[in-house]
């Protein structure tokens, strides 16, 4: 049992630091669009693929780790209540609705959290901001959550089924 648990926490090492990796990067590159604060989120691939393959703790460690020590690599540390708010609530649906998405629907799950991702940043924003007319972003940060979402679902999706999970999952 004992060698199980090492191999979770070594595995949740590495993809926490593929995570922060991912994001470090994705924060380095200019932003795809005019719209201020849409981007692809391709950290969220392994959040996603440690939940379904390792378990919901480690899952929940890679997030805070990868939002966390992201805040500080980039320099990023007004983002971070922005990425927590958003990754929490996020988080929580994906515990909620899991049981109803395997791993062939990841890409659906994935868009509604990251619809809700978006959502939890807004909501972070009006708050902090104290404007609610921020509000008129939402269909905004919809559409393209949606289409991020589908994206690293896809990405996660498609790698937790080329690596077999059966064989992959170590009792999470």
């Amino acid at each position: 049992m004992k060698q199980t648990k090492t191999k979770k926490l070594i595995l949740t090492a590495i993809l926490t630091a593929a995570a922060l990796v991912a994001f470090t990067i994705e924060a380095a590159i200019p932003p795809l669009t005019p719209i201020y604060g849409i981007k692809l989120g391709i950290a969220n691939v392994f959040t996603l693929f440690t939940l379904y393959a390792v378990g919901k703790p480690y899952a929940a460690a890679v997030l805070f780790l990868r939002i966390t020590l992201g805040s500080i690599f980039t320099g990023q540390l007004v983002s971070f209540i922005y990425s927590l708010t958003g990754g929490v609530l996020s988080f929580l649906l994906m515990l909620l609705l899991r049981r109803f998405f395997p791993v062939k629907q990841l890409w659906v799950l994935s868009a509604l959290c990251a619809v809700m991702h978006n959502a939890g940043q807004l909501a972070a924003a009006m708050l902090m901001t104290s404007t609610v007319q921020l509000i008129y972003y939402l269909p905004v940060l919809i559409v393209s959550g949606i289409i991020a979402g589908v994206f690293t679902g896809l990405c996660a999706q498609l790698v937790l089924l080329r690596m077999n999970t059966e064989k992959l999952i170590l009792g999470g």
